[in-house]
């Protein structure tokens, strides 16, 4: 009988644990990436950038880096990250491309 609320224990802790995976995993989106993902992700979306590469590419990975999601495609789906679509530079305008 004192095994009994060890084992309750642990099934409580597996629980909760498995509550955070399914949190995590479904707050994710169309766009998230890892965070050592997030070069090549912001090298495929700043590709089309003929002028103004090298800004694209630095602005995309800070958004990355800290939203962990970059928007599918060269150009626009920013929906899909609402934490990159509503950064705003002091000026009130998009921050991440």
């Amino acid at each position: 009988m004192a095994g009994y609320p060890r084992l309750q224990f642990v099934f409580l802790l597996f629980l909760l644990a498995s509550m955070c995976t399914i949190q995590v995993s479904m707050a994710c989106g169309e766009g998230c990436v890892a965070q050592k993902d997030c070069p090549a992700a912001c090298d495929y979306r700043c590709s089309k950038a003929d002028n103004h590469r090298k800004a694209c590419l630095m602005f995309c990975n800070l958004c990355c880096n800290k939203c962990l999601c970059v928007p599918s495609g060269t150009y626009g789906n920013k929906e899909e990250c609402p934490c990159y679509n509503n950064w705003k530079t002091k000026e009130g305008g998009p921050k991440c491309p």
